[in-house]
């Protein structure tokens, strides 16, 4: 089995675990996180020690996860002292960052070991933006934020990691006839109340994020029978 989660925002961790115990996902099934797993909650960098050991859930690049590992100087063995002299180019991007909901992922960043904090960026250098996946006989592309500049006859690999993670797809917009694209980063809600707290499934995307930033419980979808699962607001 195929299960898909998105933009989890540092949600609490244990209740996300119960979910994936309760939707029955094993070590025989697969797990594609699609992004933004940091910020806004306490237990982003907690996800991300955690994801980096496992085997079968993979972590893709989302927009917040960019802008962490673009403040590479905070990973460096003097990036406590060099907090106070920054040069413009690192305030811009921190600035960035932070203005995004960064400031518990970076009190756990400086939280943890140095040798954690490299592995950490060694981690998310490596992060894909995207993934394709067949189901039932149905090809699947998963991003974080669906494409940027979408052109059907453009060649993935002509993509920037931006295209893949700063979009805002359009209630109207259409992407592959014979690919379904499924990604996260515009909560739901966004399109109108009437999607609040639950996926939007058109002919050909898939949008995944309901706000887990925003204090909505997640959705986790299993790809095999489009099954949602809801995690405990308690």
């Amino acid at each position: 089995m195929i299960y898909l989660i998105s933009d989890l925002h540092g949600y609490p961790f244990e209740r996300f675990t119960e979910l994936l115990q309760r939707a029955g996902f094993s070590d025989d099934d697969l797990l594609y996180v699609l992004g933004d797993v940091v910020d806004r909650g306490e237990d982003g960098v907690r996800y991300l020690l955690w994801l980096k050991k496992q085997k079968n859930i993979e972590l893709l690049l989302g927009n917040h996860e960019l802008m962490m590992r673009k403040c590479d100087f905070l990973f460096s063995p003097d990036a406590p002292e060099l907090m106070g002299n920054l040069d413009r180019e690192q305030k811009i991007r921190l600035g960035l960052w932070m203005s995004n909901g960064a400031k518990p992922t970076l009190s756990g960043l400086f939280g943890i070991s140095q040798e954690e904090r490299e592995e950490l960026f060694r981690y998310l250098n490596a992060l894909p933006t995207y993934r394709e996946v067949t189901v039932g006989g149905r090809r699947y592309l998963l991003t974080h934020s669906g494409l940027r500049d979408f052109e059907p006859q453009k060649a993935l690999e002509e993509y920037s990691a931006e295209d893949f993670v700063w979009n805002r797809t359009q209630l109207d917009a259409r992407y592959f006839d014979d690919i379904t694209t499924v990604f996260g980063h515009s909560p739901t809600f966004f399109y109108g109340d009437r999607y609040k707290g639950d996926i939007i499934v058109t002919d050909t995307w898939v949008d995944i994020d309901v706000g887990a930033g925003y204090g909505i419980p997640p959705v986790l979808l299993r790809l095999d029978d489009m099954a949602r699962f809801v995690a405990s607001s308690d």
